[in-house]
């Protein structure tokens, strides 16, 4: 019997370097975001209080649905479709710096 037959099938194991360097984002759709008010500015610490993501969190902008209002939404990374929905609505798009990986959240 070969070699490869004879061992025992283990299971993958992630590197804790590579899980450290890893962005995990929570993601949020624009249709979701249409419920603001127009001329609202939306950052993480809002969508966490409207129960959108979890707090401390980074937040990364899907473009799936539409934007109704004029809005500014401040946010970690932003997809391509995102930022053209914005655009067409007459919102504006800030990207956050992203914290180190590793550290919390205060």
């Amino acid at each position: 019997m070969p070699l490869q037959r004879r061992l025992p099938k283990r299971g993958f194991r992630r590197l804790l370097v590579n899980e450290r360097a890893r962005a995990d984002f929570s993601c949020v759709n624009l249709g979701r975001l249409s419920g603001f008010d127009a001329g609202a500015t939306v950052d993480p610490s809002t969508m966490a209080d409207r129960g959108l993501v979890r707090a401390g969190r980074q937040v990364k902008v899907l473009g799936d649905g539409a934007l109704s209002a004029a809005i500014t939404i401040r946010a970690h990374a932003f997809s391509k479709s995102a930022l053209e929905k914005i655009a067409a609505a007459g919102g504006t798009a800030e990207v956050i710096a992203a914290q180190a990986a590793g550290s919390s959240a205060a």
